[in-house]
């Protein structure tokens, strides 16, 4: 390293100038996996209001199932959530989601469907908030 070698360019070196505000870290893979968790889950509660339900009530359950899940999501689980809340009750959250998630496919007659969205979801989950809990 030369003399007029900014420290900011050195391999290794941390930028010393902080991250403007509003601006989110970069998503890791973890996080994009989430994300695909999420609209999964979206999609097959969609998919579980169309079948489970006879035709006036399966438009209502089609699009409230998954309204209600991303106000849920929006409210505790976002990167920037409405309320701020205890890990655990984030944690509660979550695991509500995933397990109605998994009950509608299990309704749906296909319950090996639902078990890995359930393992996939909470080990996605547990990963993400020891990750959490230890920063």
């Amino acid at each position: 390293m030369s003399a007029d070698t900014p420290a900011s360019e050195t391999p290794g070196a941390t930028p010393s100038l902080p991250r403007p505000q509003g601006v989110l870290p970069r998503a890791t893979p973890l996080d994009i996996i989430r994300v695909v968790i999420l609209v999964v889950a979206l999609a097959s509660l969609a998919l579980w209001g169309f079948v489970a339900w006879t035709m006036p009530w399966n438009i209502v359950a089609a699009i409230g199932a998954p309204l209600i899940t991303l106000l849920l999501w929006a409210l505790f689980l976002s990167p920037r959530p409405v309320l701020t809340v205890h890990p655990f009750l984030r944690a509660a959250v979550e695991l509500l989601i995933y397990a109605g998630v998994t009950i509608a496919w299990w309704t749906m007659g296909q319950a090996w469907i639902g078990l890995g969205f359930a393992v996939v979801a909470v080990a996605a989950g547990v990963v993400a908030g020891r990750r959490t809990l230890s920063r």
